[in-house]
């Protein structure tokens, strides 16, 4: 009835693939261009990517939407990986 694969293993996403990045923070100069250099180490195509950026009501935080390409889940573990770490980012998604 199952293969022997472990479902919680298997990715729903398919790569490789366009991806949405949502990362939170405080509103600076700094951290649009601190997220953006954060993401592009990992990729493979550092110049391919999309961003729209959103300030909070009273502008304190602000959200940024990155699009990019990524090629696998490891690839996609270690973006977040980074940005769950960093002081900066309130909340990825």
């Amino acid at each position: 009835m199952n293969d022997d694969k472990d479902i919680s293993q298997e990715s729903l996403i398919k790569f490789p693939c366009d991806f949405t990045i949502k990362v939170f923070g405080a509103n600076t100069d700094e951290f649009e261009k601190t997220i953006l250099a954060m993401i592009k180490k990992h990729l493979t195509h550092p110049d391919k990517h999309s961003l729209t950026a959103r300030k909070s009501e009273n502008s304190k935080y602000i959200a940024l939407s990155i699009t990019v390409y990524v090629d696998s889940k490891p690839q996609l573990d270690r973006i977040y990986q980074d940005l769950s770490s960093s002081p900066i980012v309130l909340m990825a998604l």
